[in-house]
């Protein structure tokens, strides 16, 4: 990891990434808000940056969007996760942050497990761009049912959806805007991330 992070050429298609994420962030093309929650294109950056770089990369930029998702946490500008900081700061820093850089690094280790074995193939492209907001949807509504389903405020959201259990609260709330999430970047990701590493060759792979 040293190496990687003293490499100008890494640092540089690094900083491109964070710079994308963030921008897409300001000018709105990064998460629109449905509901209580975000339906969020900030794993498409996350998915182009861990398949062509590696799960370094992922984590890193995983953790770029923890920290612009708990900045709305903070300010309130999220329903959901500013409800949620009023009462369990920790908590939602985890749910914001960690669960996101873990969503990263798991995309590339899957990417890099499938690539060595289709060694190439446009199947692991696919797979790696659709594994980021999968993952991203699982481990942020798992983080919540684990730590805040038992909330008022979850509660709230359970009786209006009409559900009896996690998993059908989870299904009624992300919905289709999981599906949209996971479809954008499944397709975006894939033509993207596969273009570039056939311009660029193994030049731009550092793991």
């Amino acid at each position: 990891m040293k190496n990687k992070l003293t490499n100008p050429k890494y640092l540089a298609q690094l900083a491109l990434l964070i710079a994308i994420e963030i921008v897409m962030k300001l000018v709105g093309l990064g998460s629109v808000p449905v509901g209580p929650l975000y339906m969020s294109f900030l794993t498409l950056p996350i998915a182009i940056g861990a398949i062509l770089m590696g799960p370094t990369a992922g984590g890193i930029l995983g953790g770029v969007f923890g920290i612009v998702s708990f900045k709305d946490a903070i300010t309130g500008a999220s329903v959901m996760t500013g409800t949620f900081f009023q009462f369990a700061p920790v908590k939602t820093f985890v749910l914001c942050v960690i669960m996101r850089i873990l969503m990263g690094i798991c995309v590339g280790l899957i990417f890099k497990a499938l690539d060595k074995s289709l060694k190439g193939n446009t199947a692991s492209y696919v797979i790696g761009s659709l594994s980021a907001p999968i993952l991203n949807t699982i481990f942020f509504m798992g983080f919540i049912v684990l730590a805040f389903y038992k909330t008022d405020y979850i509660q709230n959201l359970v009786a209006n959806l009409g559900v009896h259990n996690p998993l059908s609260f989870v299904i009624a709330l992300v919905g289709v805007q999981g599906l949209t999430e996971a479809v954008v970047c499944c397709i975006l990701g894939t033509i993207i991330t596969k273009a570039l590493a056939k311009a660029l060759g193994e030049s731009i792979k550092t793991e």
